[in-house]
């Protein structure tokens, strides 16, 4: 024990590490935000809380997050997430970004990749990037040019889009995300330049596959074996976001060739949400590819405006609403989990892929004209809206998986939510490895809670009821939660930064 003693204790929970299998109930003492010790009849801290009766695991790293403010954190600690990455859009420039987070009150612990989007955005049409534009805005930014995204880049505009990105690894960047989906237009030649530089930097992309369709050509499967031939022939770790709602009704063939590529010793990983539906901005190109029926399996009437929750009817409709603001964000409920088993199934696959990560790709809170909730109102405003996987994906996750169907058990489940997503990037993010484990020496980034009392709680027509049975959630030591409350002056969350490109 520590001479002065512990800064907080927690007594007597059932501490279990999917890092390790250490599963047995012991007291864990913290000090200066770190574990300091774990075992039986730990001295007294001058913080006490206790555990009995419940889990104490690592606290949830979501590497799939695209809310990045105080408001979105505060949902997130309820779901047990303690480090909240916006990975797959990313930002840029990289050093502007995590400037402004710094001055901003975070929960969580944050960070950024760097945003091969934007980059091709500065470099086709001269669109400047804007570290204040949340990631999901300015996806959508540019639509009155979309050369950006329908076009392929000569080998100079690709070098400059490569530079861009270069200099964002530097800054501190985790690795490259290259949502490919919403510049379908980028070549083979392009796409494997940014390649090579993750591979060069030993780092990690963060990969929207180009086609979410059913029907070749430019199937969801012609992509996932794109992202393998990349794999193979740059050496880059290519991470797969969101395999569930990518690949539609052939999440099974997917999850075949991902798992044959993988066996060859591909560094390719993978993530799913416990969700049938979608969202994304209204202008995203694929909801107006022609026959959007036939190649989704999906009618116009399965998505709706977040805002307002209008139907669409047709491809016109979207245009209509990608007209009036292209960074409208939209619903699309892909999968009709409730009522079609074989729907159940498909997602099932996509979220119980072996050694595949729950990351629930986060929204951000929208208010009623469009605008982004940025306030410190708890709890969020009745007309703040989001997703429900913003609320509750990782408590669905348990609640369902575990407790209610039985499809994992226990510690595998909590590893999908701590240690394989840290894995994924630790190696370019050095802070990771202090965290995503309950051991001496790791950050105490801590979630204890009641298994049999996890609900989520949001539904799309309520999306921001927080999660419960979370009795405590702590972020480099601090309680953030305790006793189930939240405390609103805890703003714990730290910068994690890539190590850039030196070995």
């Amino acid at each position: 024990m520590i001479e002065r003693g512990f800064d907080c204790v927690l007594r007597g929970g059932r501490v279990m590490d999917p890092a390790t299998g250490f599963d047995r109930v012991a007291d864990i003492g913290l000090c200066d935000g770190r574990i300091v010790a774990i075992g039986g009849d730990l001295g007294a801290g001058r913080v006490e809380l206790q555990a009995e009766g419940l889990v104490v695991a690592p606290g949830f790293v979501d590497i799939h997050a695209h809310g990045q403010s105080l408001a979105a954190d505060r949902m997130q600690a309820f779901d047990g997430v303690t480090t909240a990455l916006e990975l797959e859009v990313g930002a840029l420039p990289v050093r502007d970004w995590y400037a402004a987070q710094s001055g901003r009150r975070r929960v969580c612990n944050y960070g950024t990749s760097a945003a091969w989007l934007f980059a091709r955005q500065q470099v086709k049409i001269g669109l400047a990037p804007d570290a204040s534009v949340s990631s999901m805005i300015g996806m959508g930014q540019g639509a009155d040019d979309r050369r950006w995204s329908v076009e392929a880049a000569s080998d100079t505009e690709a070098e400059r889009i490569a530079d861009h990105l270069r200099a964002a690894l530097e800054d501190g960047a985790i690795g490259i995300g290259i949502p490919n989906g919403y510049a379908p237009g980028a070549g083979i030649k392009e796409l494997a330049l940014v390649c090579d530089l993750a591979a060069e930097a030993g780092s990690v992309t963060f990969t929207h596959i180009a086609n979410a369709s059913n029907i070749d050509l430019e199937s969801s499967v012609d992509s996932y074996v794109q992202i393998i031939g990349l794999a193979g022939a740059t050496g880059a770790h290519m991470h797969v976001c969101h395999l569930n709602s990518t690949s539609l009704l052939d999440v099974e063939r997917a999850a075949q060739v991902l798992g044959r590529a993988q066996a060859q010793g591909l560094p390719i990983t993978v993530e799913a949400y416990p969700y049938g539906t979608g969202s994304t901005v209204v202008s995203a190109g694929f909801l107006q590819q022609p026959d959007f029926t036939g190649r989704t399996g999906s009618t116009y009437d399965r998505v709706e405006l977040l805002r307002t929750g209008e139907r669409f009817t047709d491809a016109g409709a979207v245009r209509d609403a990608a007209a009036r603001d292209s960074g409208d964000i939209i619903l699309w409920h892909f999968l009709d989990t409730q009522n079609d088993p074989e729907h159940q199934r498909l997602l099932d696959v996509s979220v119980l892929y072996p050694g595949g990560a729950i990351a629930s790709d986060a929204l951000p809170w929208v208010m009623p004209d469009g605008s982004l909730y940025e306030g410190e109102a708890w709890p969020l405003p009745e007309t703040a809206v989001s997703h429900p996987r913003s609320s509750g994906t990782f408590t669905r996750f348990l609640g369902d998986y575990v407790r209610e169907r039985g499809k994992i058990g226990l510690m595998e489940a909590l590893a999908k939510c701590t240690i394989i997503p840290t894995r994924v990037i630790e190696a370019s993010a050095p802070a990771m490895r202090r965290k995503g484990r309950v051991q001496v020496g790791c950050d105490a980034d801590l979630v204890v809670f009641d298994p049999a009392g996890l609900r989520d709680c949001a539904t799309f027509r309520d999306m921001n009821r927080p999660a419960q049975g979370m009795r405590h959630v702590i972020v480099n030591g601090v309680p953030v939660i305790r006793d189930g409350a939240l405390d609103t002056d805890a703003a714990p969350g730290r910068a994690i930064r890539g190590r850039g490109l030196s070995p």
